[in-house]
């Protein structure tokens, strides 16, 4: 056990290793363009003040941005996915998989999960011993389930999910700005020096290499940024992106795509006011989507959650319980029976 908990304990320090390059990085920037670039190069006051303070505000931002993704913990499925105790017996003691996976579809019926494994088997976590819910992965880095997970960001140390996913895209945005700021302000220092129309002191290096690490940064963050930028126009995660989720009627790479402006909503909210900041506004609770397939109503899902006795404890985000007993019809709707109550859903089409 012990070496075993000393080797954990090292991989975790490790995973510290690309947080802490990325803040020597910036940290130098920093000195580089205030101290070597503003102070000892720029000889005008008012071009060393403006740039100053167009450089403080994009490095707040970055900063800002950055530091919520990092710790920003991991949103877990709530207690409602677990399994309750006597089906949690029933499944531990039961050998078939066959066996096990009726006990699943038992309990899941009264939950909003509507993706399958590609077998079509209901999505159940032995590590965590939860039900997944829709756009859930468990995470081996973290060691937990991580809701609505798009990959581990070795970057920020942190999985990028549900509770900072909109953080994530906001910290490679401004990052690309610092950047941009950067390569912008000192790029007729940057020729001057080459050309050496400047004479050559300490400040040649650190404006030489500034110029080249910000534009060798903002080439590789951008390409980053636009692809996240996709996916979230998509609606998509990662995970989504190389393997389209499987529904109870196969795969759907646009599953939950609800058109472009309702899939930026669904990560920046739909409030203007709130996109360009670090704050949490993306809407829903992580563990139900509204779907083209399949459209959950609040108030029935509300209703359901509270006579199936799973409403989460106090604090914990509302699942939307609603009942999964599916049954096709002819024209393309759906409908959900549930104790006599039949609610109608209908399928869209992707705008």
């Amino acid at each position: 056990m012990a070496p075993s908990h000393a080797l954990r304990c090292c991989k975790r320090a490790l995973n510290w290793v690309p947080v802490l390059f990325i803040n020597l990085v910036v940290g130098w920037s920093y000195y580089a363009y205030v101290v070597e670039l503003c102070v000892y190069t720029i000889p005008n006051n008012a071009e060393r003040i403006s740039y100053l303070v167009i450089f403080h505000i994009f490095l707040a931002m970055f900063i800002w941005a950055y530091w919520k993704t990092i710790w920003s913990k991991p949103a877990n499925p709530s207690k409602a996915f677990s399994l309750p105790r006597a089906e949690k017996e029933l499944y531990e003691r039961e050998e078939r998989a066959e066996a096990q996976q009726e006990i699943l579809k038992k309990v899941a019926r009264n939950l909003p999960v509507y993706t399958r494994t590609a077998g079509g088997a209901i999505r159940y976590c032995d590590f965590c011993q939860v039900i997944k819910p829709d756009r859930c992965h468990h995470c081996s880095t973290c060691e937990m389930c991580v809701l609505k997970m798009d990959h581990h960001c070795p970057w920020v140390n942190n999985c990028v999910g549900f509770s900072n996913y909109k953080y994530f895209v906001l910290f490679l945005s401004y990052a690309s700005l610092y950047c941009v700021v950067i390569c912008a302000t000192v790029v007729q220092y940057f020729i001057k020096f080459w050309t050496k129309q400047l004479p050559d002191n300490h400040a040649k290096f650190h404006i030489l290499f500034l110029f080249f690490v910000a534009a060798l940064f903002f080439i590789s963050i951008m390409s980053l940024l636009g692809y996240h930028l996709w996916l979230v126009g998509k609606n998509r995660t990662t995970i989504e992106a190389f393997r389209a989720p499987f529904f109870t009627n196969g795969p759907d790479k646009n599953g939950f795509s609800l058109g472009f402006s309702r899939n930026v909503a669904e990560v920046f909210g739909d409030q203007a006011k709130y996109w360009f900041f670090p704050v949490f506004s993306s809407q829903g609770d992580g563990h139900s989507f509204v779907t083209r397939l399949v459209q959950i109503d609040p108030e029935q899902a509300n209703s359901v959650l509270q006579q199936n006795g799973k409403g989460p404890a106090d604090g914990e985000a509302n699942p939307h319980v609603l009942s999964n007993n599916v049954q096709h019809t002819e024209d393309g709707s759906k409908e959900k029976m549930n104790g006599g109550q039949t609610v109608s859903v209908t399928i869209e089409n992707e705008q």
